[in-house]
């Protein structure tokens, strides 16, 4: 009886396992924003719980290309960002949970975007930066989270002489090292705003506007290796 058990645990397990990595089509796994058309975006200041305390401007600076690239208008980042200040709206962790109208009020804006900074580690041993990070646009009207991607991103720095040996992967070794320590929060931020959103549905200032909703949606938590050469 108890093998028959460990039997239908380990079935179960498989079972389970297959169903929350079988992709989905984006406009089942994005079904508000194919509902809603969003057209403004406003970028909400990310909220940062990593022991990086850079990387909170400079990730939010390159959060606008991918989604205009998209086909969205997304609201000026630093002209935004003054008007929270002003209006004490800097800590978006306030207004995650809340009702939203009043920034559709002030900016005209149909999605607001929230990020979390969980983990921003440089390890210079391995040559790499790890991001952990989560994305979620809310509908403004509604409250409801039209959006959402959590996601580990490991950076890779390393570089290469070209030389053989050993001491040529010492060379490599101490490079990369030094690479690490320099690699730009900019940089990492790019890098991980355009892997990650890349997954959006197409706005309507795109040629692939409501043409795209048959195509597979990315993982929801995700877990990949990048580099500055990667390409999106």
């Amino acid at each position: 009886m108890k093998r028959i058990y460990i039997v239908f645990l380990f079935i179960a397990i498989i079972l389970t396992s297959c169903a929350t990595t079988t992709p989905v089509k984006k406009s089942i796994a994005y079904e508000g924003i194919y509902k809603e058309h969003p057209l403004v975006i406003l970028l909400m200041p990310p909220i940062n719980r990593s022991t990086a305390v850079e990387a909170k401007e400079y990730f939010y600076s390159t959060l606008n290309i991918p989604l205009a690239n998209s086909g969205y208008y997304v609201l000026p980042p630093f002209i935004t960002m003054d008007i929270l200040k002003q209006e004490s709206a800097y800590d978006a962790e306030l207004f995650i949970n809340g009702s939203l109208n009043k920034f559709g009020e002030v900016f005209g804006a149909d999605i607001a975007l929230f990020t979390i900074i969980e983990k921003w580690d440089k390890s210079a041993i391995g040559s790499t930066v790890t991001v952990g990070v989560e994305y979620f646009a809310k509908s403004i009207e509604t409250n409801d989270t039209l959006y959402y991607r959590k996601g580990t991103i490991i950076y890779d720095a390393s570089v290469s002489t070209g030389a053989g040996g050993i001491l040529g992967a010492v060379a490599d070794l101490a490079l990369s090292a030094a690479n690490t320590a320099a690699t730009k929060y900019i940089d990492i931020g790019r890098v991980c705003n355009s892997y990650t959103l890349k997954d959006i549905p197409s706005g309507k200032y795109s040629p692939t506007y409501n043409l795209d909703g048959g195509e597979l949606a990315g993982s929801k938590d995700f877990r990949v290796r990048l580099s500055s050469k990667s390409g999106f």
